[in-house]
Protein backbone atom coordinates (compact mmCIF):
# COMPACT_ATOMS: atom_id res chain seq x y z
CA UNK A 1 0.00 0.00 0.00
CA UNK A 2 1.19 3.20 -0.95
CA UNK A 3 1.12 6.86 1.18
CA UNK A 4 -1.44 9.35 0.33
CA UNK A 5 0.50 11.92 -2.29
CA UNK A 6 0.63 15.04 0.58
CA UNK A 7 2.21 12.83 2.58
CA UNK A 8 5.06 10.94 -0.07
CA UNK A 9 5.99 15.05 -1.09
CA UNK A 10 6.32 16.01 2.64
CA UNK A 11 8.25 13.15 4.03
CA UNK A 12 10.58 12.33 1.19
CA UNK A 13 14.07 12.76 1.81
CA UNK A 14 17.67 12.23 0.80
CA UNK A 15 19.16 9.30 1.88
CA UNK A 16 22.54 8.10 2.14
CA UNK A 17 22.69 5.21 4.12
CA UNK A 18 20.99 1.78 3.20
CA UNK A 19 20.47 -1.84 4.00
CA UNK A 20 21.88 -4.64 2.09
CA UNK A 21 18.26 -5.91 1.43
CA UNK A 22 17.20 -6.76 -1.60
CA UNK A 23 14.18 -4.68 -4.13
CA UNK A 24 12.10 -7.47 -4.80
CA UNK A 25 11.89 -6.66 -9.05
CA UNK A 26 8.10 -6.10 -8.83
CA UNK A 27 8.64 -3.53 -6.62
CA UNK A 28 11.31 -1.77 -8.86
CA UNK A 29 8.70 -2.25 -12.10
CA UNK A 30 6.43 -0.26 -10.06
CA UNK A 31 9.15 2.54 -9.50
CA UNK A 32 9.75 2.22 -13.88
CA UNK A 33 6.11 2.43 -14.25
CA UNK A 34 6.02 5.51 -12.51
CA UNK A 35 9.04 7.44 -14.16
CA UNK A 36 7.21 6.60 -17.07
CA UNK A 37 3.90 8.53 -16.40
CA UNK A 38 5.89 11.80 -16.37
CA UNK A 39 4.95 14.13 -18.73
CA UNK A 40 6.86 14.79 -21.57
CA UNK A 41 6.94 17.29 -23.94
CA UNK A 42 4.52 16.22 -27.17
CA UNK A 43 4.72 12.87 -25.53
CA UNK A 44 8.23 12.03 -26.57
CA UNK A 45 9.66 9.94 -23.52
CA UNK A 46 12.88 10.79 -24.05
CA UNK A 47 13.97 8.38 -20.99
CA UNK A 48 15.85 5.54 -20.91
CA UNK A 49 16.86 3.45 -17.19
CA UNK A 50 19.76 1.35 -16.28
CA UNK A 51 18.89 -0.57 -13.74
CA UNK A 52 22.17 -1.82 -11.69
CA UNK A 53 22.65 -4.50 -9.38
CA UNK A 54 25.58 -5.34 -9.92
CA UNK A 55 28.29 -4.37 -6.64
CA UNK A 56 30.78 -4.17 -9.14
CA UNK A 57 29.39 -1.62 -11.62
CA UNK A 58 27.36 0.10 -8.54
CA UNK A 59 31.03 0.76 -7.12
CA UNK A 60 32.23 2.26 -10.00
CA UNK A 61 28.90 3.94 -10.71
CA UNK A 62 30.59 5.50 -7.18
CA UNK A 63 34.04 6.66 -8.12
CA UNK A 64 31.99 8.03 -11.69
CA UNK A 65 30.19 10.21 -8.81
CA UNK A 66 33.51 11.84 -7.36
CA UNK A 67 33.50 9.00 -4.42
CA UNK A 68 30.45 9.23 -3.24
CA UNK A 69 30.45 5.34 -1.68
CA UNK A 70 26.67 5.20 -0.80
CA UNK A 71 25.95 4.94 -4.27
CA UNK A 72 27.35 0.89 -4.09
CA UNK A 73 26.11 0.35 -0.47
CA UNK A 74 22.51 0.49 -2.25
CA UNK A 75 21.45 -2.29 -3.58
CA UNK A 76 20.32 -1.04 -6.42
CA UNK A 77 21.33 2.47 -8.50
CA UNK A 78 18.69 3.41 -11.15
CA UNK A 79 20.48 5.91 -14.06
CA UNK A 80 18.16 7.64 -15.53
CA UNK A 81 19.11 8.86 -19.30
CA UNK A 82 17.73 11.09 -21.37
CA UNK A 83 17.43 10.58 -25.22
CA UNK A 84 18.24 13.94 -26.89
CA UNK A 85 17.61 12.84 -30.33
CA UNK A 86 14.19 11.51 -29.54
CA UNK A 87 13.01 15.50 -28.35
CA UNK A 88 14.81 17.40 -31.06
CA UNK A 89 13.10 14.90 -33.86
CA UNK A 90 10.27 17.15 -32.83
CA UNK A 91 11.52 20.32 -31.05
CA UNK A 92 14.60 20.83 -32.52
CA UNK A 93 17.64 22.31 -30.30
CA UNK A 94 15.06 23.15 -27.91
CA UNK A 95 13.95 19.87 -27.49
CA UNK A 96 17.94 18.27 -27.19
CA UNK A 97 18.64 21.05 -25.02
CA UNK A 98 15.86 21.34 -22.74
CA UNK A 99 13.13 19.19 -23.15
CA UNK A 100 14.77 16.07 -22.71
CA UNK A 101 16.23 17.21 -20.10
CA UNK A 102 13.10 18.46 -18.00
CA UNK A 103 10.98 15.39 -19.07
CA UNK A 104 14.00 12.95 -17.80
CA UNK A 105 13.93 15.23 -14.27
CA UNK A 106 10.47 14.60 -13.78
CA UNK A 107 10.33 10.84 -14.67
CA UNK A 108 13.21 10.87 -11.90
CA UNK A 109 10.90 12.68 -9.48
CA UNK A 110 8.09 10.34 -10.30
CA UNK A 111 10.55 7.62 -8.85
CA UNK A 112 11.53 9.05 -5.88
CA UNK A 113 8.16 10.04 -5.01
CA UNK A 114 7.01 6.22 -5.54
CA UNK A 115 9.86 5.02 -3.80
CA UNK A 116 8.87 6.97 -0.90
CA UNK A 117 5.36 5.53 -0.58
CA UNK A 118 6.57 2.04 -0.98
CA UNK A 119 8.53 3.06 2.10
CA UNK A 120 11.66 2.82 0.22
CA UNK A 121 14.84 5.32 0.61
CA UNK A 122 15.97 7.75 -2.71
CA UNK A 123 18.88 10.24 -2.98
CA UNK A 124 19.01 12.61 -6.31
CA UNK A 125 22.41 12.39 -7.31
CA UNK A 126 23.76 14.87 -10.33
CA UNK A 127 27.44 15.42 -9.89
CA UNK A 128 29.18 12.89 -11.46
CA UNK A 129 31.50 12.18 -14.70
CA UNK A 130 29.29 12.02 -17.81
CA UNK A 131 31.68 9.95 -20.07
CA UNK A 132 32.95 7.87 -16.70
CA UNK A 133 29.21 6.82 -16.47
CA UNK A 134 28.67 6.33 -20.08
CA UNK A 135 31.28 3.71 -20.05
CA UNK A 136 30.54 1.69 -16.83
CA UNK A 137 27.15 1.08 -18.25
CA UNK A 138 28.84 0.74 -21.68
CA UNK A 139 26.20 3.45 -23.08
CA UNK A 140 25.14 4.23 -26.53
CA UNK A 141 26.32 6.92 -27.91
CA UNK A 142 22.49 8.70 -27.98
CA UNK A 143 21.58 8.37 -23.91
CA UNK A 144 22.99 10.72 -21.66
CA UNK A 145 22.91 10.12 -18.02
CA UNK A 146 21.05 12.92 -16.19
CA UNK A 147 20.96 11.06 -12.89
CA UNK A 148 21.44 8.28 -10.91
CA UNK A 149 19.03 7.28 -7.80
CA UNK A 150 20.35 4.51 -5.51
CA UNK A 151 17.08 3.15 -3.83
CA UNK A 152 17.05 1.08 -1.06
CA UNK A 153 15.68 0.43 2.46
CA UNK A 154 16.70 3.14 5.08
CA UNK A 155 19.41 2.13 7.53
CA UNK A 156 18.65 5.24 9.72
CA UNK A 157 16.90 4.99 13.00
CA UNK A 158 14.59 8.03 11.70
CA UNK A 159 14.18 10.06 8.73
CA UNK A 160 16.67 13.62 8.96
CA UNK A 161 14.90 16.41 9.64
CA UNK A 162 13.87 18.28 6.99
CA UNK A 163 15.89 21.02 5.37
CA UNK A 164 14.59 24.70 5.74
CA UNK A 165 12.76 26.15 2.65
CA UNK A 166 12.59 29.36 1.60
CA UNK A 167 9.16 30.98 2.08
CA UNK A 168 6.25 31.17 -0.69
CA UNK A 169 6.29 34.83 -0.41
CA UNK A 170 9.99 35.05 -1.33
CA UNK A 171 9.83 32.43 -4.22
CA UNK A 172 6.43 33.20 -5.54
CA UNK A 173 4.57 36.08 -7.35
CA UNK A 174 1.18 35.86 -8.15
CA UNK A 175 -0.13 37.42 -11.61
CA UNK A 176 -3.92 37.77 -11.50
CA UNK A 177 -4.46 40.61 -14.38
CA UNK A 178 -2.67 42.08 -17.13
CA UNK A 179 -2.77 45.33 -15.46
CA UNK A 180 -0.42 44.22 -12.59
CA UNK A 181 2.10 44.23 -14.64
CA UNK A 182 1.98 46.93 -17.08
CA UNK A 183 1.02 49.23 -14.29
CA UNK A 184 4.14 48.08 -12.14
CA UNK A 185 6.46 48.70 -15.39
CA UNK A 186 5.08 52.45 -15.93
CA UNK A 187 5.76 53.03 -12.14
CA UNK A 188 9.38 52.03 -12.83
CA UNK A 189 9.89 53.85 -15.51
CA UNK A 190 8.52 56.92 -14.35
CA UNK A 191 10.31 56.87 -11.11
CA UNK A 192 13.69 57.35 -13.37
Amino acid sequence: MTKDVADVIRERRSIRRFTSDEIPDATLSRLLEAACLAPSAGNRQPWFFYVVKNRGRRQDLAEAAFGQKFLAEAPVVIVICAEPARSAARYGERGSELYCLQDTAAAAQNLMLMAEGLGLATCWVGAFDEAAVRKVLDMPRGYRPVVMVPVGYSNLAEAPQAPPRRPLAEVVKIVDSAKTHRNKARNSQGSR
